[in-house]
């Protein structure tokens, strides 16, 4: 076997078919389209359209509120944080902000800002800045000797 005896196996490729070449080729005319109308045609498409009748989507109720002003917290867990601790991705030493443990890779994207959720257990002496978090992660930070800094609107409510 040499390199330039190598060959694909025998039927793994396809050649491509070459539409409206002719009557005696299968594929001429109307290029495997079909007869005239809407779907014959190149550009367009037919979509959600249903004959005429009152679409689906309009025919059922609307239910619900969407608000668009509402925030969107990247959540991260005490367990998570002393994981990463451990794990030497962050420094228990400085603050950590939303923007550190994103790049530290704790957390994906920062969204609105960093909420601090109390699951798992947090050993660690840490200093943390977020936009949220539940009194047990507040309680559970400060036994461990550590602080939660959070807006003024925020520690209020």
């Amino acid at each position: 076997m040499r390199l330039n005896e190598l060959r694909d196996n025998p039927g793994a490729r396809h050649r491509r078919k070459r539409l409206g070449r002719g009557e005696s080729s299968g594929l001429g005319k109307t290029a495997g389209r079909g007869e005239k109308g809407q779907k014959a045609r190149t550009g367009v498409s037919i979509g959600t359209y249903q004959g005429g009748q009152m679409p689906l989507e309009r025919r059922l109720p609307k239910r619900g509120f969407h608000n668009v002003f509402r925030k969107s917290y990247a959540i991260v867990n005490l367990g998570r944080l002393q994981a990463a601790i451990d794990a030497k991705r962050i420094d228990p030493s400085a603050t950590l902000t939303a923007a550190g443990l994103s790049e530290a890779g704790v957390i994906g994207h920062p969204r609105d800002g960093l909420r601090l959720l109390a699951k798992g257990e947090i050993k660690t002496k840490i200093t943390i800045e977020a936009a949220g978090a539940s009194k047990a992660a507040i309680a559970a930070v400060e036994k461990a000797g550590g602080t939660v800094k959070l807006p003024a609107a925020a520690a209020a409510a």
